[in-house]
């Protein structure tokens, strides 16, 4: 018997597996807090004799090397990827063993990267699992546009093409266990339930129903931003990240706080966004521990900029150190726990901006109120409040001069984006109020929602601002 246990990085929406028999298994796309892996393993009370890359990524710093340097498995990197550490070279067709009557073959399977390897689990000869990384995916396939602009289309192509491999190969019972797909901006769009098979995917994703050439202008409208820490991502894998130090930063007092804060460096506070709202320390920014932290805070941080994490608790500070090293942002410059109380200098008031709903959005008089939308392009398309002005989150701060004089209402889809931005803003100066909504509520409560291509009020396309 088999089994395969599968490792959430909810934050980043990826996944990891282990995978193997009695004795020995294989880790597959390992995250770089490898204790998860190692713990795994603890548990099946197997060894790990194998780790496996299906690609280069792009999205999170692997743990491969150092998992593979721990445990003296073999490490397998694609052969054509691009790498300055010792691997061992894996191409299309080769099989290792894993266990008793146990196997793992690598499918070439570029699209999402040129070098792309997805790994085939065989059980006596016979395939049970594929291993599909950034290839094929729940109910759709990672994105081509992560290498160079020049070879979109044609890693469009190759996704359509690999799925079609592995489609063609596979029983319809073999089960499809991707990287990406759950949140990760690495795939096209987001995935359709949380398991699946080769049989359901012919039934459902576009890359098997659909012709290539409506299959790739399909997926090349619907890409959207790619996150500005991914530019950093692929060169660290390439040249092999180093072990992980998840020791707790030094503390910081009201003091440091206050100097790093006036020396330009980023305060962050990762207690939920009600609690910001109602007190924090003045120029601080807001990114909630629960609330995709790694994704926003990497993409919007200039990289490099010391962070000074503020908890409420060492518990949910040790949570986010380990969400950062996933992308690259490996070392606290310094860190507190508790709340503004014991994080502000004598004298010293919290700040506070006021949070409301889009009823209360509705009630307000209009004069003097900017409504500030900052949900990704594809959701404002679906449908925006009239006359608001849009910049997405990822843009928010360096654009703050754009945003129209007068108290700023800002919202998302659900309100942990509307929370990062009214931070940003609030630090800024601005006069700020934190919608914490649905955006479904907006049209229920009486705003204008538009549908229909976006416009802005002059007629031109694109968003307004």
């Amino acid at each position: 018997m088999f089994f395969v246990d599968t490792i959430e990085l909810e934050g980043l929406g990826n996944r990891s597996y282990l995978a193997g028999g009695e004795q020995t298994a294989v880790a597959v796309d390992p995250p770089r807090d490898i204790d998860q892996v190692l713990a795994a393993a603890a548990r099946r009370g197997v060894r790990i004799t194998h780790v496996v890359e299906t690609h280069i990524h792009n999205d999170y710093v692997t743990g491969g090397l150092e998992l593979a340097r721990i445990t003296g498995a073999v490490y397998l990197v694609p052969a054509a990827a691009r790498v300055s550490f010792p691997r061992t070279p894996v191409a299309d067709g080769d099989t290792v063993d894993v266990d008793t009557d146990l196997t793992l073959t690598a499918a070439a399977t570029p699209g999402h990267t040129p070098h792309h390897t997805a790994y085939v689990l065989g059980e006596a000869g016979r395939p049970v699992a594929a291993f599909t990384g950034g290839s094929l995916l729940i109910g759709t396939v990672g994105r081509p546009d992560l290498v160079e602009p020049r070879l979109t289309e044609e890693l469009a192509r190759a996704q359509h093409a690999s799925a079609h491999r592995l489609a063609d190969a596979l029983p319809d019972d073999t089960a499809v266990l991707p990287t990406h797909g759950f949140g990760s901006f690495c795939s096209s769009a987001q995935a359709d339930g949380d398991a699946t098979t080769i049989g359901k995917e012919k039934a459902a994703n576009t890359a098997l129903t659909v012709d290539v050439d409506t299959f790739v202008a399909e997926l090349l409208t619907g890409l959207e931003d790619v996150p500005a820490y991914y530019a950093h991502m692929g060169p660290a894998n390439a040249v092999g990240p180093a072990p992980v130090d998840l020791t707790a930063p030094a503390v910081a007092d009201p003091e440091e706080i206050a100097a790093r804060l006036a020396a330009g460096e980023w305060i962050v506070d990762l207690r939920n966004r009600i609690a910001f709202a109602e007190g924090h320390v003045a120029g601080s920014f807001n990114f909630e521990a629960d609330g995709k932290l790694a994704t926003y805070l990497a993409w919007m941080i200039p990289w490099g900029r010391p962070v000074t994490l503020l908890a409420e608790s060492a518990g949910q500070l040790a949570a986010a150190q380990r969400e950062l090293v996933r992308v690259g942002i490996d070392r606290p410059a310094a860190a507190a726990t508790g709340g503004p109380a014991t994080w502000l200098r004598d004298g010293e008031s919290a700040a506070s901006f006021p949070r409301a709903t889009f009823a209360e959005l509705a009630a307000e008089d209009t004069v003097g109120v900017v409504v500030l939308d900052v949900r990704r392009d594809s959701e404002r398309a679906e449908g925006w409040i009239a006359g608001s002005v849009h910049i997405p989150i990822h843009e928010v701060r360096r654009r703050l001069g754009e945003v129209p004089d007068g108290t700023v209402w800002v919202h998302c889809a659900g309100g942990t984006r509307a929370g990062i931005a009214a931070s940003l803003l609030d630090a800024a100066g601005r006069q700020v109020v934190a919608v914490d909504d649905d955006f479904d509520a907006a049209a229920e409560a009486g705003l204008t929602v538009i549908t229909g291509p976006v416009v802005d009020e002059r007629g031109n396309g694109g968003s307004i601002a």
